[in-house]
């Protein structure tokens, strides 16, 4: 009898094999950053109102050059944001998506992310009127990525990222198309 026929590979996927798919190739989203810019009275407004949207705390963001036209100067407190990652950041996403009716330009669309913006904080679903914070907008980014996306970001042994492992525009739309109902105008 036989037994080298009967031998199952223990570390490998078959249905990966089978399927052809490439878990490599998978698209992911990475991160979604809100964040608002201004100064003053309202910069705290923006950091209560990504406060309130991401039940999490949002860093502040200070300039670095000295721009005196604009009245710019070095650690300058200029805008706050908060990054989300995870299953948190997915549902936040379908909640912010519905205030923009699920609708995103084409030209907001980038490699590897897409961006827009949301003009009263209101707009979205579950969000009510705070007096602390008045009428202010947000923006936010949705950032994608694939594996192996370490290889570029490591310090010791860098590697090279192909361009294959880009996201390009249409892999955006149809992975959003598919998972969120998104369309681009």
């Amino acid at each position: 009898m036989k037994e080298g026929k009967n031998i199952v590979k223990v570390g490998m996927k078959s249905k990966d094999k089978k399927s052809g798919e490439n878990p490599m190739r998978e698209i992911r989203i990475e991160r979604i950053v809100l964040s608002v810019g201004g100064v003053k009275d309202a910069l705290e407004k923006g950091h209560k109102l990504l406060k309130k949207i991401s039940k999490e705390k949002p860093a502040k963001r200070m300039t670095a050059k000295r721009i005196p036209g604009f009245g710019i100067r070095p650690k300058l407190e200029v805008g706050t944001m908060v990054t989300l990652r995870g299953e948190k950041a997915e549902a936040l996403l379908k909640r912010l998506l519905s205030a923009v009716d699920n609708r995103v330009r084409k030209k907001q669309i980038a490699k590897n992310h897409f961006s827009f913006g949301i003009k009263e904080y209101i707009e979205i679903p579950g969000e009510e009127y705070d007096r602390d914070i008045g009428m202010i907008g947000l923006n936010v980014t949705v950032v994608f990525s694939r594996r192996g996306k370490r290889v570029r970001i490591k310090k010791i042994k860098k590697g090279k990222f192909p361009e294959r492992q880009n996201i390009s525009e249409e892999e955006i739309m149809k992975f959003m198309k598919d998972k969120f109902q998104m369309e681009a105008i």
